[in-house]
């Protein structure tokens, strides 16, 4: 089978290439799944590149969600047939036509879902979800977050909105808070206009804005921290920018500010089964409903890997770039 890898670390565009490798076989607790397609995320790239808390030992694979149809089950493994379509996310390797992925990291797909909602239905859309649950947040509460146009970040918004959550949005491009406008996303603020501050001032009417999620870094760290009202939380969701985040020590120690990591790798693994179920759930209520939406830019093939990447990093891309075998 044919699947995409890289011998180094570096810029995935010049170190992932496809190649024929040995069609896998499941173990014990285990499903060969054959991919229909899978999304680029920003924490593939990462890894790609060797920065991410995750390094693969090399040769590597990449990819890390997908949605596909069972091939192929080891033994131990119940709740799935061959011919079953099904989601994965936090399965490495997916970038390929088949991939092998433990049985417990498998969710059924709903018939009605098409492969390119299904695809998205796992690392992002239940990060954003498991993010918002950790927060406690209650409805009529206010959360800032910076990279408001990104996959998360509008999902955050959706997800935020629909549980009575108030959700101000900051963007680095005045262009962003027309392009989310269209999506139906409000309360945008762009921190390239001048007197920004005056305009989330405006928008919230002076509330206490009790968390802020950073998915950026550098010196959005710090605009998102001054945000907050005396006691919030800065979540640090991602680094999009800068692996250093630029904080002002006054602002935490005088306002009682908290600081803390979110990784959806973790937050996954350790929540309790019931309360991942009922998430889940909610999630397909809200894609039903046209609540939550999962546009896609493109669509790739296996060989189109570098086109695929810079489709995926260019500026005011809505939606996300796709891999089909």
């Amino acid at each position: 089978m044919r699947a995409l890898m890289h011998d180094r670390f570096g810029d995935p565009v010049e170190v992932l290439a496809v190649r024929d490798v040995e069609t896998p076989q499941p173990g014990p607790r285990e499903a060969r799944v054959r991919t229909l397609c899978s999304p680029i995320h920003n924490h593939d790239l990462w890894t790609v590149r060797g920065t991410y808390g995750f390094r693969p030992d090399l040769p590597a694979r990449a990819g890390t969600e997908a949605v596909g149809v069972v091939e192929a089950v080891g033994p131990e493994v119940t709740g799935f047939e061959v011919g079953q379509r099904v989601a994965t996310g936090g399965t490495f390797g997916v970038w390929a036509e088949q991939f092998i992925a433990r049985a417990g990291a498998l969710v059924p797909v709903p018939d009605g879902l098409p492969d390119e909602q299904a695809a998205q239905l796992v690392s992002m859309p239940f990060s954003a979800i498991s993010l918002i649950d950790s927060l406690d947040l209650a409805p009529g509460d206010w959360l800032v977050q910076n990279a408001a146009n990104g996959a998360v970040g509008r999902m955050v918004a959706q997800i935020g909105r629909a549980r009575g959550i108030n959700v101000l949005g900051l963007v680095r491009r005045d262009a962003g808070v027309a392009e989310l406008a269209d999506q139906g996303i409000d309360r945008i603020v762009s921190v390239e206009a001048e007197g920004w501050r005056d305009r989330v001032a405006e928008i919230t009417g002076g509330a206490a804005i009790v968390a802020g999620v950073d998915s950026v870094g550098g010196r959005s760290s710090g605009q998102v921290l001054s945000l907050l009202g005396d006691g919030g939380t800065l979540v640090v969701f991602g680094a999009m920018e800068s692996p250093k985040m630029e904080l002002t020590s006054g602002d935490i120690i005088f306002r009682h500010l908290t600081v803390t990591g979110f990784w959806g790798s973790t937050v996954i693994a350790t929540m309790d089964a019931t309360r991942r179920a009922e998430l889940f759930d909610e999630l397909a209520r809200h894609l039903a409903s046209g609540t939550l939406t999962l546009p896609v830019s493109g669509t790739f093939a296996l060989d189109d890997i570098a086109e695929a990447v810079g489709a995926s990093l260019s500026a005011g891309r809505v939606g996300k770039v796709l891999l089909r075998p």
